[in-house]
């Protein structure tokens, strides 16, 4: 029965997968921007609300992040690390705005739905809008939320709709921005290595796994990605450029990852408090539209492109957000530098930033 159960799952892997190859495929006749994430994720949302027995593999999943976090480590050179590095006045700003722009949000969901869920505790009805309202990982929020007592399922529907908003409009607006504009690619920002070779390829895979190893031992956020990234990273700086990352390979993961954004929508998904979805939709625009404003001003206080402040300082995922700018070319670097430390700063502020606000509302 146990094997019987196990080849249906992997059957519904393998269905899911071809769906979405067959999705890329006709993003890429499309032009839609993205393509190898952006079809698998819209597909695998839409069959998933219908009811379609789709399915992520956690193995595959893993396997993609591993595979972008070292391709993207490869753009971190000595030359491109010392400007991330002067940049950091920039990157504490970028950081600040993504707190006061989370808080601003879960104060307006505060207020917006107070009265529908009436039935928690003033505690849990907080922690529920505050969480779902930071700018962190989904199913970091969520765990941070559920000592307090929050509805793990508005937290986690919220950020989903997030994610999905973004991801879907910012790589468009982008596109739109190219043939607009003709956004030009930096030569300066681009990969060290450049071209896939063995048994280059080889090292740089064992060596990355190893570090996604490390980040699972110590139990670190996102290790399948940071490991390999902060891998990648320190070879290139150190000068080693054993080989690039095939296009085949970082187009095979952006379509893992796209599924596993796509297979959070289920069916029930719809019925988890449609008005509150509708909220974390439009305030997510509007988070969007604030950070647009905010990334044109960082350009202009950097002098780097729009389109790499804009991605970087985007209410959105690193590994998102990193493959925009790395399918577009669009300071690949600069934007993974400001999506890690925003993330790495909103998981370590989040906690005492909200025990603050539950010490003030009760001295209040």
């Amino acid at each position: 029965m146990r094997e019987r159960s196990r080849t249906g799952a992997w059957g519904r892997v393998v269905a899911t997968l071809l769906a979405a190859w067959c999705a890329a495929q006709l993003c890429l006749w499309l032009h839609t921007p993205i393509p190898w994430m952006l079809g698998p994720l819209i597909v695998t949302a839409l069959a998933s609300m219908s009811g379609l027995p789709t399915r992520s593999s956690g193995w595959l999943r893993n396997a993609g992040q591993w595979v972008i976090g070292a391709a993207l480590g490869l753009y971190f050179t000595p030359q491109v690390s010392a400007l991330v590095v002067s940049l950091w006045w920039a990157i504490v700003l970028a950081i600040a705005w993504a707190l006061l722009l989370g808080a601003l949000f879960g104060m307006w969901l505060h207020r917006q739905h107070a009265a529908d869920f009436a039935h928690l505790s003033p505690r849990a009805l907080r922690a529920t809008t505050y969480f779902s309202s930071a700018i962190g990982g989904a199913s970091e929020m969520t765990l941070l939320s559920e000592p307090y007592g929050a509805r793990t399922d508005l937290v986690a529907a919220a950020h989903s709709v997030r994610l999905l908003c973004v991801v879907i409009a910012v790589p468009f607006g982008m596109q739109w921005a190219q043939h607009r504009w003709g956004l030009h690619v930096d030569a300066s920002l681009l990969p060290g290595p450049r071209i896939a070779q063995w048994p280059g390829l080889l090292w740089l895979a064992l060596a990355t796994a190893a570090g996604a190893g490390a980040m699972v031992v110590v139990k670190r956020t996102n290790p399948w990605f940071m490991g390999p990234l902060l891998v990648s990273m320190g070879l290139t700086l150190s000068g080693v450029e054993w080989s690039a990352v095939p296009n085949a390979l970082s187009n095979a993961a952006q379509l893992v990852i796209g599924i596993s954004l796509g297979v959070r929508f289920r069916r029930e998904f719809i019925h988890t408090a449609p008005q509150w979805l509708l909220s974390a939709a439009g305030g997510t625009f509007v988070m969007m539209a604030l950070s647009l404003g905010f990334g044109l001003l960082m350009a202009w206080l950097t002098g780097l492109h729009p389109a790499t402040m804009i991605l970087g300082t985007a209410p959105g995922g690193i590994a998102e957000m990193a493959i925009t700018a790395k399918v577009l070319q669009l300071g690949v670097p600069v934007v993974t530098a400001f999506q890690v430390c925003r993330l790495v700063a909103v998981l370590m502020l989040v906690g005492p930033l909200f025990q603050w606000v539950l010490a003030h509302e009760k001295t209040a």
